[in-house]
């Protein structure tokens, strides 16, 4: 579920960044998302928000066993890949006795999640921070989240790494990326092809602008992304959607 307002939005990225796209394409070195126009940014947090509001509480954190009990008790989240904070404040409101910690590599992303966060009231225990993915603080962690990132990296088997090093005993790590087959034969439909052409322009040019150039793109499918969490160190638990 996305909404078709954002994706046009980010669209524009794509147009304006068309110079820096082709020297990208010859010299193969990747476009970071601090590279590109601001439309991408707030067209992706339009894209997904939508998805995350209808399914995030009442879907994806029930499929996790045990963690929404966590939720409501008390517990500490990581969710890494933030952006403009849309999945960390949904979840600190659905749950006031628990503190979420947002992280993200890109400033500009991270000052307007501050920014939202205060506007919902939330800011006392959402604390957005400047960190990348194999590198954020803290640990004692109950739940560490991607939601939709984890294509985006360099090097997203690290970034397992670090996210089961700085887990709780018992924690789990939730991946959330687009649904895509293992083939890419199977993809070759309407929303596949929609998602290629991000991927081609976006997703795929920023990892590849990031050490270890994974290049894993939107349309990864399940086995890839589950290989490079494995590889990284085997999590205590993960969810994955499908869409509704």
């Amino acid at each position: 579920m996305a909404a078709m307002g954002g994706n046009f939005q980010a669209v524009r990225a794509a147009v304006a960044a068309t110079d820096q796209l082709i020297e990208r394409f010859r010299d193969g070195e990747g476009l970071g998302w601090h590279e590109q126009h601001q439309c991408l940014w707030h067209g992706t947090d339009r894209s997904f928000a939508v998805g995350y509001s209808v399914n995030l509480v009442a879907a994806w954190l029930p499929a996790l066993d045990g963690v929404f009990d966590k939720l409501q008790a008390g517990a500490s989240v990581a969710d890494v890949g933030c952006g403009h904070g849309t999945s960390t404040i949904l979840m600190a409101q659905a749950f006031p006795a628990s503190r979420f910690v947002g992280f993200d590599d890109h400033e500009a992303s991270v000052a307007t999640a501050r920014e939202r966060a205060a506007e919902a009231g939330v800011e006392d225990r959402v604390p957005f921070e400047v960190a990348g993915a194999a590198d954020f603080a803290g640990e004692g962690y109950d739940l560490v989240a991607f939601f939709d990132a984890f294509h985006d990296l360099g090097d997203p088997v690290a970034a397992a790494r670090h996210a089961a090093a700085v887990l709780a005993p018992g924690g789990s790590c939730m991946l959330v990326e687009p649904f895509a087959h293992d083939e890419v034969q199977d993809n070759i439909n309407p929303i596949g092809r929609m998602y290629y052409g991000f991927s081609t322009l976006m997703c795929t040019p920023g990892s590849l602008s990031q050490p270890g150039r994974a290049g894993l793109g939107t349309q990864a499918g399940e086995a890839r992304l589950r290989e490079a969490l494995q590889a990284g160190a085997s999590p205590r638990s993960a969810a994955r959607r499908r869409p509704s």
